[in-house]
């Protein structure tokens, strides 16, 4: 064997390994089961949950079964057959890649169901656990469990029991002497703390993009948004809210800085609270493809200035939402928002005519990927404004971190508020974002 041949084998040998690591660790789709209760009597309706997944780099489309059929094993292996109904209507159900749907069926337990029943799903891999036994006797939600915690599998040749363990390895655990602690809200998951941070937390979400870029153009200089909304009121049901449910404060704050003169000043900076009532799905196709949301408000503007360079504006908006789901993965959206301003500062009083009364945006968005976002307005007597975006995600790229790396264009009009009637020439940034 010549030392070519050689090396050859040993590449192909090492191809093959790859090959065959790569193929064992493909990612997948599935479904997962589970029971909402643990409890329940003969004639009270339980719930089967279901969260199907699309961890593979296709999008999935899979059509919900209006039924399941459930088995009922009790202790002494009597088995009852039922079925549970599915929450809405049969569909089929596109998956992103990198995405989950939920789903839910209704069953009922069975008159003749006893004691502690073993439930499975027919043609599943699944085994779910529900006590059927009045609660004074009830094997699981009779109480907590007074018994010590083991050293499971340590037992001493010729003993058939465990040694428990000590005391101080059971109280790190969190662990009482009859029960453990609940992991959820141990370790800051739980969903229904009452505490006012975890309120908050849950209340706050991205709202318009997040960024920083950098431009040369005319100096360096450099253009930022941060911007989150506020839910105002928590539903009581999450799959089903209310109309206040949709309600939401927002904040949003832009800024030009100007990094070229010594001091580098802030050229303007527009400040931008909001009341809205949004909702992304108002109706959506039988498909799940085609969806229709909304959005609608008051917003405030103002650059925060005293004397001539004072600037503020109010409008209302209404502003639907045409969205598409291709197959692929990825999403394609239409919202323009259009305007009606009032109460215009005695500075600004022709914004509109510089502005317009309705911003364009189309937006196409690849689920873990490529995000570009097209605005456009058009004001009086030919001026116009013009804003397009690029994202991309950090982690697939070579320093595999959180964030977009994010290119801004812009040109036209309205800029800054201090300057809405002053033309910007075309101008490139380059920097990050947190939300594109």
């Amino acid at each position: 064997m010549t030392r070519l041949t050689h090396h050859l084998n040993i590449l192909l040998s090492t191809l093959m390994l790859c090959g065959a690591a790569c193929l064992a660790s493909s990612a997948t789709a599935g479904i997962t089961y589970r029971l909402e209760q643990t409890h329940a009597v003969p004639g009270e309706t339980v719930n089967v949950r279901a969260v199907l997944f699309n961890d593979s780099d296709t999008a999935l489309t899979w059509t919900t079964p209006k039924n399941l059929v459930l088995q009922w094993r009790s202790e002494n292996g009597k088995t009852i057959r039922s079925l549970a109904y599915l929450d809405g209507a049969e569909a089929a159900i596109n998956v992103p890649v990198n995405n989950f749907v939920k789903l839910s069926w209704r069953a009922v337990v069975p008159s003749e169901a006893q004691g502690l029943q073993a439930v499975n799903i027919e043609g599943e891999p699944t085994l779910m656990a529900l006590d059927t036994s009045p609660k004074e006797h009830s094997l699981i939600a009779s109480g907590p469990a007074a018994v010590p915690v083991i050293d499971a599998g340590a037992a001493s040749a010729g003993s058939r029991s465990d040694p428990p363990l000590p005391e101080n390895v059971v109280a790190a655990a969190g662990a009482t002497a009859d029960q453990g602690p609940p992991v959820t809200a141990r370790y800051g998951l739980a969903s229904n703390s009452n505490s006012a941070f975890e309120n908050f937390r849950s209340a706050i979400s991205a709202y318009e993009p997040i960024y920083f870029d950098v431009g040369n153009k005319g100096g360096k200089n450099a253009r930022y948004q941060v911007s989150f909304k506020y839910r105002l009121f928590t539903p009581n049901d999450p799959e089903n809210p209310e109309f206040v449910d949709n309600i939401y404060l927002g904040y949003t704050q832009t800024a030009l800085w100007d990094l070229h003169s010594d001091s580098h000043p802030f050229v303007d900076t527009s400040f931008k609270p909001s009341l809205f009532w949004r909702k992304d799905a108002l109706w959506q196709s039988a498909q799940k493809d085609w969806f229709v949301g909304l959005a609608t408000g008051v917003e405030h503007e103002s650059n925060g200035k005293s004397g001539d360079d004072s600037r503020s504006l109010n409008f209302a908006y209404i502003q639907p939402e045409l969205n598409y789901r291709f197959d692929g993965g990825s999403t394609l959206t239409f919202a323009p928002r259009i305007k009606s301003y009032f109460s215009l500062e005695s500075h600004n009083p022709d914004y509109a005519d510089y502005a317009g009364h309705v911003d364009w945006k189309l937006r196409f968005a690849q689920d873990n990927g490529l995000v570009l976002t097209g605005l456009y307005r058009q004001g009086d007597k030919g001026r116009n404004a013009t804003q397009i975006e690029a994202a991309w995600p950090l982690r697939r790229t070579f320093l595999n971190m959180n964030g977009y790396i994010h290119v801004q264009y812009f040109k036209g009009y309205s800029e800054t508020l201090l300057g809405y009637n002053h033309k910007s020439d075309g101008q490139v940034r380059l920097g990050i974002a947190l939300v594109p």
